[in-house]
Parts: C-alpha cells; structure tokens; sequence
C-alpha cells in the first residue's frame, strides 16, 4: 500500500525530464548508439531528484549497455493505468507500486515471477511486511524496495517535566504508566483518534491475531477473535488518555496541527509529522524526539503496518534481463543505503537497519520495521478499505456499544467483502 508523507519523504519532486541524454530510436527499444532502453515507472516523491541523477550516473556507468528511462507517475488513477500496461504491449520494464497492491497485479497473470531469484537479490532478510505482500498463490512478484511505518513521536520538555524517561518505555504496560503520568496539568497525554485502524492492527498482531484469516479457498473476517478482542481493549484504555475525537481518523483533523497546539504529549505517526508540527508551531522546533512503538513484552517492539513500495516487471516487458539488472542494483546494499540516506526511508532489509542510524526518525522506523507486517494479502482487500467497517467498529466500541456484538458485525463485513470476487 502507498504510503505517502510529503512530511516524511522531504522530496525535491522528480521531473519527467531527468532521463538519459541520448535519444531512443522509436519501437526498436535502442538508442542511436545501440544501448537498450529501460523504461521503468517510479512514483511521485519515491525518489528525489538528485538521487535519481546519482543513481542513473552510477547503475549506466556499471551497465552501459542500458539507458535509463525513467518516467514518474502520480498516484491518483495509477491503479487503472498499471491494469492497462500490463494487458497490453507496450508495458514499461520496471513499475513501482505499492507493496500491497502486488496481489492485485499478480492475480492477472501480468507479473514476472521472481521466485527462482529470491537468494540473488537477498530475500533472507528482507522486512516481512514489504515482501510478503509482495508474494501472491506462492510465488514472488514483488522485490522490496523501501519501507515508511508509524512511530510515536513526543515531546522532551513535556517528558522531562513529568519525570518520563522514554527509554525506560518498552512495553505497552509502561506506555499506559508513563501516559497516565503525562496526563496532568492541562496536558493530553497522548492524542489518539478513535479510528486509527492502523495502529490498532498493530496490537492485533502483537496479540497473534489479524484482520483477516485464509479459511480453505474463502477468507474470513477475524476482529470477533479473542486476540483482536484484547487488542481494541488496549485501544480503548490508550484512546482514553486522551481527547482525540472518537468518530474520526488522524487526518480529520491533521493530529500534528493538534499536537502543535502545544498542549499534546505523544501522538503516533510516521517520523516526518515532526517536521509538520514545528513549521505549524516553530517553537516546538527542537522538543521533538521518537521511539518505537512499545510491544505487549520488551522482547519485541510493537508490531506495526508497513507501507511502502515493491518494484515488479510486467510479464510482457521486453528487457527482462536488463529489468533484473535494475531490480538487483536498485534493491541491492549499496544503493539501498543511499537511499535510506538521501530519503529517510527504512531499507528493505533488516540486514541494512544500521544505515539510518543517524536519522532518530528513521532509526525509530526500522526497529518497528523488524517487525512489520501488511493487510490480508487478497486482492480484495481494496475494497475492504474502501468501505472501512474496522472504522464504523472502532467507533461503536469507544462510543459504548458493546464489543463482541460490533466484532461480528465488522467481520461479518469483511467476510463478505473479500469473498465477494469469488
């Protein structure tokens, strides 16, 4: 699934123009000097420009035979766009999408399958909720490429002042402790809005369960599990420490806009919502610190949804060889550094956590990131978003309504939903 912070990312936004110099010769796939010509669709601040000139410089001079062309593409309509290239003839070589979107791609039979070539690009360590998604009916079609998932950002002086130390917060009994003690004096310990279903499918997995469960052929809704059951408890207790409205989402509205009001202590978010809460309020700048979501025991860091980006070769690309040649350098060690560098992103690899490890944010991000997971992996699952009963669930629970009954109703829903393709 996408995951887009213009926050997070800090991207110079890429322009179609930056692409290799020499011209293409029209429908032979070269260049006038005879190189091949890769067509890859990356997206909208995945990359900026000056990493996309860095890596273009250095991925031809070590393949100059290939001739980058690199084409960024918008998020908005990019579903139905993919969809086209993929049933057509003219598909581009290399295409980012989000990593939970892989399923839906591969069901078409539309997408190479990289199975045999798991070991040459490093699949031993890669983060479990980009790659995954990335695997559909037992085969992999999505090599992992970069990784983005919440943390809890804070205030130091709020923390200071109420005798927290944030590094002595390692498992959710200890949050709720210290989130208490924060509560105090006009301060919110935590800003939690009642629908974030994000984190709490974070405490489902911690807890063993999950949104949804394969059943045979069918799937089946599983927020009426005993696991799902103690996870919106803890919800519950955590949202209450709080005055985040319980019938709306973090968007609605920007809960950094209301941290930056200055009276919130705590608010989960991916990293970048720091940088939004000090433009909104410069003199938070300075006062804003991370770390990992607590796990239900200190053995673990809290389990979190990871959004991020899988890259993937149609079926009827041309240049399958020179595609895979990209896939291994642009997901490989050297250039995922680089990357995690220039873009605050967690690698795609656990193997590569240390290479963030002088961006707090991004520090925070990939000791969550070890223990990552994704949505159901059905191409259904879209649509369950789009509906959202995990929303209209949470709400009824923190309004009153009684949590078994609610459970139902919202598996019920999803069941329904994910089996409607059937």
């Amino acid at each position: 699934m996408k995951y887009r912070s213009s926050a997070l990312l800090g991207a110079v936004l890429l322009s179609a123009g930056l692409v290799a110099c020499s011209s293409p010769d029209e429908g032979s796939g070269k260049t006038a000097d005879g190189k091949t010509v890769l067509d890859v669709w990356l997206m909208r601040d995945s990359v900026s420009a000056a990493f996309q000139k860095e890596f273009e410089a250095g991925f031809e001079a070590a393949h100059p035979g290939i001739d980058v062309k690199i084409q960024v593409q918008e998020w908005n309509g990019i579903t139905e766009k993919v969809t086209a290239a993929l049933a057509g003839n003219d598909a581009p070589d290399v295409i980012e999408v989000g990593n939970t979107q892989v399923a839906q791609y591969a069901q078409s039979g539309g997408l190479t399958d990289f199975s045999g070539k798991v070991g040459e690009l490093g699949g031993a360590s890669w983060l479990k909720g980009l790659a995954e998604p990335g695997a559909y009916d037992g085969k992999q079609y999505g090599i992992p490429y970069y990784a983005a998932n919440r943390v809890v950002i804070y205030r130091t002086d709020l923390f200071e002042k109420a005798g927290v130390d944030p590094k002595q917060i390692k498992t959710r009994d200890q949050w709720i402790a210290a989130t208490q003690k924060l509560n105090t004096g006009g301060t919110q310990g935590i800003y939690l809005p009642g629908q974030n279903w994000y984190a709490l499918s974070g405490f489902i997995w911690d807890e063993g369960g999950d949104l949804a469960v394969k059943d045979g052929e069918r799937w089946k809704g599983a927020l009426d599990t005993p696991e799902a059951q103690r996870a919106m408890a803890f919800y519950q207790r955590l949202q209450a420490l709080g005055k985040g409205p319980k019938d709306s989402d973090e968007a609605q509205p920007p809960q950094a806009e209301v941290m930056a009001k200055g009276q919130v202590a705590q608010i989960i978010a991916v990293p970048g919502g720091a940088n939004v809460v000090a433009q909104s309020n410069p003199a938070l700048k300075g006062k804003l610190a991370f770390f990992p979501i607590p796990g239900k025991t200190a053995d673990a860091p809290g389990a979190v949804f990871t959004g991020g980006s899988d890259l993937v070769v149609p079926a009827v690309a041309k240049h399958q060889d020179e595609a895979f040649t990209f896939l291994k350098e642009l997901t490989g060690d050297a250039w995922q550094k680089k990357l995690a560098t220039a873009m605050s992103y967690v690698p795609n690899r656990t193997t590569l956590a240390g290479a963030v490890s002088s961006d707090p944010g991004a520090a925070a991000m990939a000791v969550g990131a070890a223990n990552g997971h994704a949505t159901p992996n059905t191409p259904q699952w879209a649509a369950v978003e789009g509906k959202n009963p995990i929303k209209d669930y949470m709400t009824a629970v923190l309004t009153g309504r009684d949590p078994k009954a609610e459970a139902a109703k919202a598996s019920g829903s999803i069941t329904a939903t994910l089996n409607s393709g059937s």
